[in-house]
């Protein structure tokens, strides 16, 4: 798997986290692979082969570009042959005013909007092997949607400030730093993003703990209760297994199982 991460315009960094590419060589028959949640909601464009997801007991093919939005569990998708993604990480509170889509759409979420359009575009550029001229031409097209929307101040201040927490910071503390009270930036976040504050940072931190257990698996847990922000050890693991589906143990040790064999099995990235 190759793998690459582009930091976004200065204009676009309030909205965006970053852009990546993605190349994925499988064999011939379907293979699937895990991605875990996170803080972020991503839109996808792909190319090369046919990509899945794995619901109710079959296999539901995927449109270019779809959105993945926030997920509660790890969702399994499936291709062959050679896949290759160029993707936008966005900010949950600010992806949907972004596009001018209603919020609150969870997991896979597949849209018709005029973002569409840049499938040709950039299928023709990929297939040259131009992935910078690619990339441009979707950096391009965020910069002129962002210039369309107004600021938000507010949503603004209070993502920076869980960002720099990492998600470990009170709701009333998110709402001090974004010059709000609790009730204004709750019915606001939600609005925007279809989620609350305190969904949205349990993420952030379950991320960093996903994080630090697969390059670190001996971390220890208790430590990392307190530096995130988590009531106990206890605590972290029931957050941990609601989202992962498995214990921090397991998965810590199926980290090292992975490393070993260099193994492709799991498909997430540092942010």
């Amino acid at each position: 798997m190759q793998h690459q991460e582009f930091e976004p315009p200065e204009e676009l960094r309030d909205t965006i986290k970053c852009f990546w590419h993605n190349i994925r060589y499988v064999g011939e028959l379907p293979s699937g692979f895990e991605v875990q949640p996170d803080g972020y909601a991503e839109i996808i464009f792909h190319f090369g082969t046919d990509l899945s997801i794995a619901t109710n007991g079959g296999l539901q093919p995927l449109p270019s570009p779809f959105m993945m939005g926030l997920l509660n569990q790890p969702a399994v998708f499936y291709t062959k042959n050679r896949l290759e993604i160029i993707a936008i990480r966005c900010f949950p509170w600010t992806v949907f005013d972004l596009l001018g889509l209603p919020s609150g759409k969870n997991g896979v979420h597949i849209f018709e909007h005029p973002i569409a359009q840049l499938q040709p575009i950039l299928s023709k550029l990929i297939k040259a092997g131009e992935v910078n001229k690619a990339l441009d031409e979707v950096k391009q097209y965020f910069l002129d949607a962002r210039s369309a929307i107004a600021d938000n101040t507010m949503l603004f201040k209070a993502g920076v400030a869980m960002r720099q927490a990492k998600g470990t910071i009170p709701v009333s503390e998110v709402a001090e730093a974004a010059h709000a009270t609790v009730r204004t930036l709750e019915r606001k976040f939600k609005q925007s993003s279809g989620h609350t504050v305190k969904d949205v940072s349990a993420l952030m931190r379950f991320e960093q703990v996903r994080n630090r257990l697969w390059h670190h698996p001996d971390s220890n847990l208790a430590g990392l209760a307190h530096e995130l922000g988590y009531t106990d050890q206890s605590h972290l693991s029931r957050e941990f297994k609601r989202y992962s589906g498995t214990t921090p143990a397991a998965f810590a040790r199926r980290g090292k199982e992975t490393e070993a064999m260099l193994s492709n099995e799991i498909f997430f990235l540092s942010k």
